[in-house]
């Protein structure tokens, strides 16, 4: 199926093109971005051919998230199948994640780009749960989750190799559809 086209207010979230990857490496490598991701070194030319690869696997639906025709950030979408006992449904599961450029931050681009995909997922691609880590440290990722509805299901103690901070405690959210769907329908309309 392949990465989605959506509108937001603000944004438009599309597949990343060729020509974007210069411009996710600008803010991708930057020490602020690094600090918080878990691989904190890429090569250009392996990140290029891991973006290319992406485009062609069924099962990513990343996407670039443009801002007035600039790349301001990345939001990925693995769908997967989740953990049980044979006769599991297949691809139920999403992982979610997130990089954008600190020069956006502040005015709700990441949050809007992530609510935007979890509804794609929960209703365009039919999965029953979405999860998402982060190294407890980085407060705005707890922030964005927790807006968009996540409820943290794990809290691992030292759990998180960090280059600078050694062991570190990390955090798992997680949504259900049905909580997502619940949500939207007791919002004032």
């Amino acid at each position: 199926m392949g990465s989605p086209d959506l509108r937001t207010e603000r944004l438009e979230l599309r597949p990343v093109r060729d020509e974007d990857i210069d411009r996710i490496l600008e803010y991708r490598n930057l020490p602020e971005v690094t600090r918080w991701l878990l691989r904190t070194v890429v090569d250009p030319v392996s990140f290029r051919a891991a973006w290319q690869r992406a485009a062609k696997a069924p099962d990513d639906h990343s996407v670039a998230v443009v801002l007035d025709g600039t790349v301001i950030g990345t939001v990925s979408l693995d769908v997967v199948d989740g953990m049980g006992q044979p006769g599991l449904p297949a691809r139920t599961e999403a992982e979610l994640g997130y990089i954008f450029d600190p020069a956006y931050g502040g005015r709700g681009y990441a949050t809007e780009a992530a609510t935007a995909m979890v509804a794609y997922a929960f209703d365009r691609l039919g999965v029953r749960r979405i999860t998402a880590g982060c190294f407890a440290d980085n407060l705005a990722s707890v922030r964005l989750l927790e807006k968009i509805g996540m409820r943290r299901e794990q809290h691992g103690v030292g759990d998180s190799w960090h280059a600078e901070l050694g062991w570190v405690d990390g955090y798992t959210y997680a949504l259900l559809a049905e909580t997502w769907r619940q949500g939207r329908t007791s919002q004032p309309g």
